[in-house]
């Protein structure tokens, strides 16, 4: 809409100062306050169908105004809101009982996702706007989002995801008066776009694999009848967790873990040697390969450091099937990475809070940071078509046409 010069130069004559304009009595506010009273005017017109000081063919009739707070980008005003006789009149621009503008609440959940806690938010808005706001207002604003987890969290999901990544970080939550850590489970998916995808975020006092047997069945009641393979820790039975809802899955244990694990006891001295032998097991070409570096690594260092080799030995069914696939599938499968990754984003939000009020506040933050980590997902995963490629010769049955 064009706004004429002239009323530009009218509305700007006594303007000396940005506080002229934008301040909390400046022009800007009173403008808004302006063209929302007139606004509401107008719709009162259209409900009535005459104008002011026309004749009422309906039998309603205007009925004075009332006062009305509103808060808004700057700052609090006191609208006058118009009535109408016989209480029918609804408005749109500012709804009965609204008392913030559209957009205001959106400010306090875009703060809250940041790891803002509710002290920072409403001193902030303090700040920005000269707004005084409850905590009470912010909770219950940030509380609006838990129907939206709930309904997140029950969505049906795709049938078939080549790629999941499950893992769990730790998060303090108080618990009947006492302030323990609670592990959050997360299951992150590469869909058939090669897509990063969250399916899902559980609370549980322990990580263990009995829960995460509860998780995996949840992910297959939810609609997921397929996963091709499945990225996880060294957890102690999490493998046949897994594999008792999903026969069919590789399950690949994270490389990374497993040489951290070899290194814990290695002095510093030798650290550095261990490491690169190590790395020549997985790296190898294929399996076989590797078994004959594993070989060379126990020579070596058996008489030294003997339960190093042994543990790659006993857990090497989990930690060889990404051997199998070309190097741009062995990226993205021989690590939990990807996952770590996105538990360094949530640890950012988490650290301001020393601890949460209950499972649903951590819940509540957890899902909004998450919501705002995936918009940055906007890339399927390298060389996907061509790892789509080779899932399609190695389980033609399994990837839908």
């Amino acid at each position: 809409m064009a706004i004429r010069q002239e009323l530009l130069d009218e509305l700007l004559k006594e303007y000396k100062s940005p506080e002229d304009l934008l301040g909390q009595n400046g022009l800007l506010k009173e403008l808004t306050k302006v063209l929302v009273e007139r606004a509401l005017e107008g719709e009162l017109t259209h409900h009535l169908g005459y104008p002011k000081n026309g004749s009422s063919k309906s039998g309603n009739a205007r009925n004075g105004k009332g006062k009305k707070g509103l808060i808004t980008d700057h700052g609090k005003m006191e609208i006058a809101s118009p009535r109408d006789r016989n209480g029918t009149f609804d408005p749109v621009l500012v709804k009965k009982r609204q008392t913030r503008f559209d957009g205001f609440d959106e400010k306090i959940l875009s703060m809250y996702a940041r790891g803002m806690t509710v002290r920072e938010i409403k001193g902030h808005l303090e700040d920005l706007y000269g707004v005084e706001v409850s905590p009470d207002l912010i909770s219950t604003v940030t509380d609006s989002v838990l129907e939206e987890v709930r309904a997140w969290q029950n969505r049906p999901l795709d049938a078939v995801y080549p790629i999941v990544f499950l893992d769990a970080l730790r998060v303090k939550v108080r618990d009947n008066g006492h302030v323990i850590n609670k592990a959050v489970y997360l299951a992150l998916g590469v869909n058939l776009e090669g897509q990063k995808e969250v399916l899902g975020l559980w609370v549980s006092r322990e990580e263990g694999a009995k829960f995460w047997l509860k998780v995996v069945t949840e992910l297959k009641n939810r609609g997921v009848n397929d996963m091709f393979i499945a990225c996880v820790d060294g957890l102690k039975g999490f493998p046949d967790a897994i594999e008792s809802v999903y026969p069919g899955t590789q399950v690949q244990l994270c490389i990374v873990h497993m040489v951290r694990n070899s290194l814990r006891y290695v002095p510093w001295k030798d650290r550095k040697e261990v490491a690169a032998d190590l790395k020549t097991v997985y790296t190898a070409a294929n399996a076989e390969s590797a078994a004959e570096a594993l070989q060379a690594f126990r020579k070596r260092w058996d008489e030294t450091y003997p339960t190093i080799a042994d543990s790659w030995e006993k857990n090497w069914q989990g930690l060889t099937p990404f051997l199998s696939y070309p190097d741009y599938i062995r990226k993205a499968i021989y690590t939990t990475n990807a996952i770590e990754s996105l538990h360094r984003s949530l640890r950012k939000i988490t650290k301001n809070r020393g601890s949460f009020p209950n499972d649903e506040s951590a819940v509540k933050l957890l899902y909004m940071a998450l919501t705002n980590v995936a918009k940055k997902w906007t890339m399927p995963i390298r060389q996907w078509k061509q790892a789509l490629n080779q899932f399609a010769i190695l389980f033609p049955e399994r990837l839908p046409e």
